[in-house]
């Protein structure tokens, strides 16, 4: 079995016109909501093994608020460029290179892939739009990543910040 939790980066900064789009900070709000989420999946015994995030600045400053609350060593994150905006069939191929020895994964990645993403589960719900520092847990019965498709994985959570529970 393997499980991934895909989280879109938190909430991002515009204040600086003159920043590159990779190169937008977190603002205030994702400053607060992306350890708050991280607690979320720690208040569900979520024990990831590794993460893989896209290399913009706001998708690594969120990667870095998971891994310090889920306790994720820095030997066990990997920074894709091919993540940065990506859309699901890239994700799908850089989740096939993940180790085999890493069960459970996040992967931090942007808008509007990761919506698209999260609607290729199997889910009974469609998802018309996965909010910043939102969270799509999806499953599958695979012994080794390069076996994995987003078709076969099956939605096992979708958390975002404005939930009240």
């Amino acid at each position: 079995m393997k499980t991934i939790y895909f989280v879109r980066h938190a909430k991002s900064s515009w204040v600086d016109a003159s920043l590159a789009d990779h190169d937008r900070p977190l603002n205030k709000r994702g400053q607060r909501d992306a350890p708050r989420m991280a607690r979320r999946l720690l208040g569900i015994d979520v024990a990831p093994d590794g993460l893989l995030s896209s290399t913009a600045l706001r998708a690594r400053q969120t990667a870095a608020e998971f891994a310090d609350v889920l306790n994720i060593a820095p030997d066990d994150q990997r920074y894709e460029a091919e993540l940065y905006h990506a859309w699901p069939p890239v994700i799908e191929q850089q989740i096939r290179t993940l180790p085999d020895h890493w069960h459970t994964v996040l992967i931090f990645g942007h808008n509007p892939g990761y919506t698209d993403l999260a609607n290729r589960l199997q889910n009974d719900a469609y998802i018309g739009n996965l909010p910043t520092c939102g969270i799509i847990g999806a499953a599958s019965d695979v012994e080794s990543w390069a076996d994995f498709t987003l078709a076969a994985a099956r939605r096992i959570v979708y958390f975002y910040p404005k939930q009240t529970k």
